[in-house]
């Protein structure tokens, strides 16, 4: 099913890039790869489509195929992506922005591209834990991985985002023990439907806080408020 639905958009999304026409078949790649996956996607709130910068917790890969399908949002993420067969090249036909962890001296460079790329139209995604967790812990947000937001590049808000799965939340979670093709074969072997809530909730204005920390710290407390809730354990604040 995954490679039916590649085959689907690859080829009209290639004709739109040679034509110079902007491609919403990366959106629809995404949106079919997660249900053949077996998420089953459902949307609390309201998803903003453009001048907004989305902040998720990060659970698993999936999160990208749920997330990206329901709001055709650009993701951020380390470079190491960039080099990883097929999967590289593919998210780089969806706008991704790499950003190299370990590179000190091109922090600059990285913020111009980040700044660059949320000049545009198309809404852009972090996951600023920096890595995939339990699903239950929401760990703590690095403030430097929203280095492009201050000053904003241009008139845009934030809307923080929480991915649930739910009573399956323990059995998709990635941690950081088990190999990457170990994980993807344990969850596309799975059998039945992954029930997924996207919890959009409301856009604030990144200016109204004084730094990158202050809007993490308040991204992060919104989500954790949803969490609460939901009468999910969420560990210490």
């Amino acid at each position: 099913m995954l490679v039916v639905s590649l085959l689907l958009c690859l080829v009209p999304h290639l004709c739109c890039r040679a034509l110079h026409l902007p491609s919403r078949w990366p959106r629809r790649f995404l949106a079919l790869a997660a249900r053949s996956a077996g998420a089953r996607v459902t949307i609390e709130g309201t998803p903003r489509s453009h001048d907004i910068f989305f902040i998720a917790n990060h659970v698993s890969w999936l999160d990208i195929l749920v997330l990206g399908g329901a709001t055709g949002t650009a993701f951020i993420s380390h470079d190491g992506v960039a080099g990883w067969p097929l999967v590289g090249w593919l998210a780089r036909q969806n706008n991704t922005i790499f950003v190299a962890r370990t590179d000190r001296h091109g922090v600059r460079e990285q913020i111009a591209t980040l700044r660059a790329a949320l000049a545009g139209h198309q809404p852009v995604a972090i996951f600023p834990e920096g890595t995939t967790g339990d699903g239950r812990t929401l760990l703590p947000f690095k403030p430097a991985l929203l280095a492009g937001l201050m000053p904003p590049p241009r008139d845009l808000d934030i809307q923080p985002v929480w991915i649930d799965y739910g009573a399956q939340t323990e059995q998709i979670a990635w941690h950081g023990e088990e190999p990457a093709g170990a994980n993807a074969k344990r969850l596309l072997n799975r059998e039945g439907s992954l029930r997924v809530t996207l919890h959009f909730l409301d856009p604030f204005d990144p200016e109204d806080f004084p730094d990158r920390k202050a809007i993490a710290d308040e991204a992060r407390n919104r989500i954790l408020a949803r969490q609460s809730a939901f009468a999910l354990p969420s560990g210490p604040v």
